[in-house]
């Protein structure tokens, strides 16, 4: 039996803080496809969260993941409903929960002051393909919220959720986010990102 003799090769020594390699983020304009925003969940797992966490718990994992937006899920992996960062930092739904329920805080949960499912907007994998970003934009003018669920149909007629367009990834990729150095006010909601991008006024 033959065995192959390596030497040890020496660790290297970093000279200096090195820099990250990062993928390309390629700058997109107002015509670009939509779907150049979709974060898609059959290449990017969601972030989800069960209805009986705790909303302090919910907003720990938002706030050491940077995520704006957490996917409510029941047992039989459903979405029921989502979080969004505004509801646990604002508070006005806990506030509201504690009256109701007669709990603290630490005892408000998830499903308490989540959207649930059926009073949330979503838009189908294939409208979203037949848009240009500025299409998307003005489709969604009149929208306050910052993420937009994106559906798709099964061959057994059942909806799933593809993916995700956030408010603010939108403004990243299209440069909305320098807006406020240029004396503009900063956009937020998909309402703020048409105004700054498209110049469409509501």
């Amino acid at each position: 039996m033959h065995t192959l003799n390596l030497s040890p090769k020496p660790l290297a020594q970093l000279a200096m803080p090195p820099r990250l390699v990062t993928p390309p983020r390629p700058r997109l304009t107002a015509a670009s496809p939509a779907l150049e925003v979709l974060t898609d969940f059959s290449r990017h797992a969601p972030r989800t969260i069960p209805p009986e966490m705790g909303v302090d718990e919910a907003h720990l994992m938002m706030r050491h993941g940077g995520i704006r937006l957490l996917l409510v899920v029941d047992d039989r992996q459903r979405c029921i409903g989502v979080l969004a960062a505004r509801e646990v930092i604002g508070g006005r739904r806990i506030t509201l929960a504690m009256q109701q329920h007669d709990l603290p805080r630490g005892e408000i949960t998830v499903g308490m002051i989540m959207t649930p499912w059926h009073k949330l907007a979503a838009m189908s994998l294939e409208q979203l393909a037949s848009l240009t970003i500025e299409d998307l934009l003005l489709s969604l003018e009149a929208m306050t919220d910052q993420h937009l669920l994106v559906t798709e149909r099964d061959d057994q007629g059942g909806d799933w959720i593809r993916g995700l367009v956030s408010a603010a990834d939108i403004r990243r990729a299209v440069g909305a986010g320098d807006s406020a150095s240029q004396g503009m006010p900063l956009a937020h909601s998909f309402a703020d990102i048409c105004r700054v991008v498209t110049g469409h006024e509501l």
